[in-house]
Parts: C-alpha cells; sequence; structure tokens
C-alpha cells in the first residue's frame, strides 16, 4: 500500500498549527518591537512587518490546499466555537474568542453575551477590557442611558486593573475610560487627572508604551488639562511610534495654530484698532458685576457665601485667586478645531489682556466682542514656554462652568450649559 501522499505531505492540522505559530510569533514582534529597536526605528516597523507578513502568506501559498480546506473550516468557526461553549461552557477562552469572532462582525450585543458569559465562569482581565470598551461604544437613547454605559465601561475597566496591576493594556483602557467620562459626563479637571495617572501606569508595559493611542490619547488629555507643552510632546511621540498615522500630527498641528492664534490676539488685544479699543476700555465700569458688585457670591462648589474683591488682570497670580473678581470686556473669540473650551479674549480697564476658556458650555453658546464679563475666584495659568521655535506666552483664565460668570451684568441662565459629547481615538481601543 502506497503511503507516499501522507509522508511527503503535512496534514493541513499541521500546516494550520505550523502557518497559525508563524503569525503568532508576528504578533509578539509587533507588539515588543521597541524592547529591540531605537524610536528612530519606527518609520522601519511597518515594512519590517509587510515583509515578514508577506514571507508567511507566500508559505500560505505554497499549501494553498490546506489552508483553503481550513479556509472553509474558518467560516464555520463561529459555529464550532458555539458548540465549544455549549460542550465546556467553563472554557473561558472559547467564551473570549467567540465574543472576539462576533465584534468583528459587529454583533456588537452576541459579543457583549459571551464577554459576560466568561466573566460568569471566571474573572478575566481580556473579558473585562472588552466589555468596557463595548460598553462606550454601546448606542444611547438618552443621556441617562449615555451616562449609564460610560459609568459601566469604567467599573469593568478598574475591575480590569485590579486583576493584574502590571498590565499596561489595562491601565489604558480604564484611562480611555475616564476621557469617555469626561468628554461624556462633566468636564471636569480631576477627571484628567484619572486619566494621565492610568496612562502613566500603563506607560511602564512596554506593550503598552509601543502603541501610539496610547499617547495620543494622553495629549488629548493634557491638551484639555490646559498643560500644552506636554500636549505637543505626546502628539509628537505618538507620530514617533507609527510615523505613517497622520491623526497625531494633524492635532499637534491644530494644537500649534490654536495657541499660535491666541499668543497674536492677547498681543494685540484681538487685532482691534486703536479707536475702538479705547472705546472699549472707557466703557468698562464695576457696575458692569452686577450680582458681583456686592462684594461677595455664593460659590457653585461649597454653596457658601464668597467675599470678592474687584482686582485687575495684571495683578493675577498663578493659580486660584481666592477671594477675587476681574471684570473686562471681549474684543475677540479664538477659533479652535474643537468645540472645547469655547475660547475668548478678555481685556479689563487698564488694557491688559488675558485669554479665558469656557467649558461645560451648550453648543452654539457663548459671548460676543463688546460682552462685558465679570469671574470670580479666576483660576490662573501662566502659559510660557517654547516648541519647536515657536515662544508662546500668555496668560490664561480656566472657568469650569459658564454658571459663575457674569455676562452685561447678569448672572449666566443655566441653558448656557451643557456636557459637550466628544470621542477619543480608538485605534487599538
Amino acid at each position: 500500500m502506497d503511503n507516499s501522499g501522507d509522508t511527503l505531505k503535512k496534514s493541513s492540522e499541521d500546516v494550520i498549527y505550523s502557518l497559525q505559530e508563524k503569525v503568532n510569533r508576528l504578533y509578539l514582534y509587533r507588539d515588543h518591537y521597541f524592547e529591540n529597536h531605537k524610536i528612530e526605528d519606527a518609520i522601519q516597523k511597518n515594512s519590517e512587518i509587510e515583509k515578514k507578513l508577506a514571507e508567511i502568506l507566500g508559505d500560505f501559498k505554497e499549501n494553498e490546499s490546506s489552508v483553503a480546506e481550513c479556509d472553509r473550516a474558518s467560516k464555520e468557526a463561529e459555529n464550532l466555537l458555539s458548540k465549544a461553549v455549549k460542550l465546556d461552557p467553563k472554557s473561558v477562552e472559547a467564551w473570549n474568542e467567540l465574543g472576539e469572532c462576533f465584534w468583528k462582525n459587529d454583533e456588537l450585543k452576541k459579543a457583549t453575551n459571551c464577554f459576560e458569559g466568561a466573566l460568569k465562569e471566571q474573572k478575566n482581565k481580556i473579558s473585562l477590557r472588552n466589555l468596557s470598551m463595548l460598553a462606550r461604544q454601546e448606542s444611547s437613547k438618552s443621556r441617562d442611558d449615555l451616562i449609564k454605559n460610560i459609568e459601566k465601561g469604567l467599573s469593568y475597566a478598574k475591575e480590569a486593573v485590579q486583576l493584574d496591576t502590571h498590565d499596561g493594556l489595562s491601565w489604558a483602557v480604564l484611562g480611555n475610560a475616564h476621557l469617555s467620562s469626561f468628554f461624556g459626563i462633566q468636564q471636569n479637571p480631576k477627571i484628567l487627572k484619572q486619566c494621565l495617572s492610568a496612562y502613566s501606569q500603563a506607560e511602564k508595559d512596554i506593550v503598552a508604551k509601543s502603541t501610539p493611542d496610547l499617547h495620543y490619547n494622553k495629549g488629548i488629555t493634557l491638551k484639555y488639562e490646559e498643560e500644552y507643552e506636554l500636549a505637543l510632546e505626546s502628539f509628537n511621540k505618538a507620530a514617533l511610534y507609527d510615523p505613517t498615522w497622520e491623526q497625531p500630527t494633524m492635532k499637534e498641528r491644530q494644537l500649534v495654530k490654536y495657541l499660535n492664534e491666541i499668543n497674536e490676539l492677547v498681543s494685540t488685544c484681538g487685532k482691534m484698532k486703536a479707536k475702538r479699543l479705547q472705546q472699549i476700555l472707557q466703557s468698562i465700569d464695576s457696575k458692569q458685576l452686577g450680582p458681583y458688585g456686592g462684594g461677595s457670591y455664593t460659590s457653585t462648589t461649597t454653596q457658601q457665601t464668597v467675599k470678592l474683591d474687584e482686582i485687575s488682570l495684571n495683578t493675577l497670580k498663578s493659580g486660584l485667586n481666592e477671594e477675587k473678581v476681574v471684570l473686562g470686556k471681549v474684543v475677540c473669540t479664538v477659533h479652535n478645531e474643537d468645540s472645547v473650551p469655547f475660547t475668548f479674549c478678555l481685556v479689563d480697564k487698564v488694557g491688559t489682556c488675558v485669554v479665558v476658556t469656557v467649558y461645560n458650555l451648550a453648543d452654539g453658546k457663548g459671548v460676543i466682542i463688546g460682552n462685558s464679563v465679570a469671574i470670580p475666584e479666576p483660576y490662573v495659568t501662566d502659559v510660557n514656554f517654547t516648541y519647536k521655535e515657536n515662544k508662546y506666552k500668555f496668560t490664561l483664565i480656566r472657568v469650569e462652568t459658564p454658571l459663575v460668570m457674569v455676562v452685561n451684568s447678569k448672572k449666566v441662565s443655566r441653558d448656557l450649559q451643557a456636557g459637550v459629547q466628544m470621542s477619543i481615538f480608538k485605534k487599538f481601543d
């Protein structure tokens, strides 16, 4: 009996196993690339991976008949995995693999059920990470639904980290979950600090640190924390880790443009002509403090009465200026590619000009040139740094909610406050 067909040709199972091992090694090479290469080599990373992939594809073609057989079987993978979890409902790996199959086919509800099925058998970080991402991707019919989904995603991410505090990918997912909370629920600076703390932990893991989206999302976080120099450096680092990815470079360019415009508008008082500027300065009157003219106001955070003294913009100190109030007029608004924050320049009666950023402002709302604006207990940042030969130097007042402002002698109405929904970039998340 001639068995040459069996001895000269590997079984299709052996071929597929061999090819799978090569694919696994390629993933390992990709994820740990920067353990053995400098960041300057990043430009070659994709081409080197493509070269290795081409070799694997060559092997696929050499064993086309075996692969074709497997390819037909792969179409039944979903059915096989479904049977696998029925035969062995305790197989966490099978549940997770089935969930991945459904996710790739955009069957998100089925994917969620699978990852939840895996969790019923055993707490594991893979299921928790995936559920965190899926919860945040779930469509919301109302704001209450949105908040519920974001909080659910945050809870799953925290659990994943608790299971393995050394896993950088879990920390990155937690950072992204916090960032979703900032964008979708409330633009609170405390949340940004939680994001940065999680991203900092993620960077301790070489695999997570090598993913450009970690640095991109960190850059987004730093931008909204108004740490502009660090934000630009993070966008630049994301671009270095993947020079073929245009998004970080675009965000860096947009932020540079925004800062350049602020620089110019602050230094020229909104490019306002001297005569018009003089008219505006002369029209500033302490009566425009409105309810703050009585020397006190009720804090929105503590609900306590706070004493207020009016001071000029040039006497502001860095940080929180307690028991102080400033008054000025709007000389211009600053174009921002993103809707958050609303940005304008304010000049006081002695001619000092600063930039003001307002968060949690309803879409389409804001102030216009000529409006008088009073801000109690202003939080101030003195921006002063150089980036790629561009020098930035200006004073910035951050307003967390428009409700504290007095515009044209009147407190701002509640319809000006809203949570602005935004999204982070999900290259890998």
